[in-house]
């Protein structure tokens, strides 16, 4: 059932209902259609993920905090299963899966992490896989995908378009669609990231005061901002996004979902999304306090100093959060405490020897 069919419906019911109530029952209709998730949606999904994913540490360093002028708070996600985050939200869907859809399989587009991340996770419930990756995908992330027994189908990004390609496929081998990042329990699943940073610094006894996450369709950022908000509500969500793929920052501003222009590739090929998801955005519109602009350059500065710093490798999208946080970003306090998640690691070699280069 269409969510415009379902909004009807609702109308027609409540014509004699007064305005105010309307307004909301449209909402919550349209809401559900899209299948927005809550934060007791996160909860479920740490429950799913407890003894599958690991929790991953919370780091700092000195000379991080006095580049940027803030209390970092890094949360280290290089070290989750598959190397990024995405295996969070890849567990948290494909655990719900049931036995007739189990014995189907899934089919996923991916430029690289969510294809390690359900990859993985398919393989621990052993679950067939395609994943549709663009040709333009980086090797080591091809490589990782494959390792973990996925089928690849390759296509070119200039020609093809990922979405119809993936749902051809399921749609003739009877496959499961398993999206990046609009979907109710993949956000979910990658908001228990943020639940862990909280708890991790309320160990602590720490204020968050904000907290940077990477976005590209938006996924990581909608589960975060759920469980900030229910946790920490005085925190405030920003996120990080290349300079060419600003569609985030241009959709708060205009209040609706803005479609990014042909742009040059980044170096953050995990972030370039064409848009900001349906659903990601009925969360990000209503919470995200402001998105900062990166470039590629500003996330190899981040990358070499993470490597020297802390020893932690990170690919250009998996530094984007530390880098705006470096930029000293006129919205963020100078001395307040600030998480930034370090969302993946998963680099090519060629790119990190660019970063290795800088002299810091």
């Amino acid at each position: 059932m269409s969510p415009v069919f379902m909004l009807i419906v609702a109308y027609s019911f409540n014509a004699l209902a007064d305005e105010v109530n309307q307004l909301w029952l449209l909402l919550w209709v349209y809401n559900m259609a899209l299948k927005v998730p809550t934060y007791t949606d996160v909860v479920a999904a740490a429950r799913r993920l407890k003894g599958h994913a690991r929790v991953t540490p919370l780091v700092r360093h000195g000379l991080l905090d006095k580049i940027s002028g803030l209390n970092l708070f890094l949360k280290d996600e290089t070290q989750q299963k598959s190397g990024a985050f995405k295996y969070r939200g890849a567990y948290s869907r494909l655990s719900l899966l049931n036995a007739a859809e189990r014995k189907a399989g899934v089919v996923a587009y991916s430029s690289g992490n969510h294809a390690q991340g359900v990859a993985l996770a398919a393989k621990e419930l052993g679950i067939s896989v395609v994943i549709i990756m663009p040709n333009t995908a980086p090797l080591n992330k091809k490589r990782g995908t494959l390792s973990h027994g996925a089928k690849i189908v390759e296509y070119d990004p200039a020609t093809t378009d990922r979405v119809k390609l993936a749902e051809q496929i399921a749609q003739t081998e009877n496959r499961i669609l398993v999206p990046p990042f609009d979907e109710k329990y993949i956000i979910a699943g990658q908001g228990t990231c943020a639940v862990e940073i909280i708890e991790q610094c309320a160990r602590q006894g720490i204020k968050l005061d904000a907290l940077i996450t990477p976005i590209g369709g938006g996924g990581l950022c909608a589960g975060t901002n759920l469980a900030a908000h229910a946790l920490s509500p005085n925190t405030k969500v920003y996120g990080g996004e290349p300079v060419d793929y600003d569609d985030h920052a241009r959709s708060l501003r205009s209040g609706k979902r803005e479609t990014n222009a042909p742009a040059p590739l980044s170096l953050c090929d995990a972030l370039m999304a064409p848009a900001p998801g349906k659903i990601t955005f009925q969360i990000n519109e209503k919470y995200l306090r402001g998105v900062f602009a990166v470039t590629d350059d500003e996330c190899l500065l981040a990358m070499a100093l993470a490597k020297q710093t802390l020893d932690i490798t990170l690919e250009p999208g998996g530094a984007i959060a530390l880098a705006a946080a470096l930029s000293r970003p006129k919205a963020l306090k100078p001395g307040t405490n600030v998480a930034v998640i370090l969302s993946g690691g998963n680099v090519d070699e060629e790119i990190t020897r660019l970063a290795e280069a800088l002299d810091c």
